[in-house]
């Protein structure tokens, strides 16, 4: 992913709210299939690790993106934004 495409999925994620949290259990196979879901509907999502969580937003960043072969685009804080292009339905198309 170059640093363009990178910057214009930044900028399409400032507007989203977040829609999947990370608790004090971590990342568990339930938080990596609703994870996968959410990336083949919208293709972009945000994510937020809670206060209790054992991982840093990197670390569960770098995990998720393992798992599900997606690609991390943005991690701030406790926040974090993750790109996958969906399979059947692709909406985002980057330069």
């Amino acid at each position: 992913m170059t640093s363009k495409q990178r910057a214009m999925l930044r900028s399409m994620a400032n507007t989203m709210d977040t829609i999947l949290y990370i608790g004090k259990d971590g990342i568990t196979p339930a938080t990596i299939q609703s994870a996968s879901a959410a990336l083949e509907a919208r293709e972009l999502i945000k994510g937020c690790v809670q206060r209790e969580c054992p991982l840093s937003a990197r670390e569960a960043l770098d995990e998720l993106t393992r798992a599900l072969g997606a690609e991390g685009v943005q991690c701030i804080g406790r926040r974090f934004v993750m790109y996958r292009q969906s399979t059947e339905h692709p909406k985002i198309v980057l330069p």
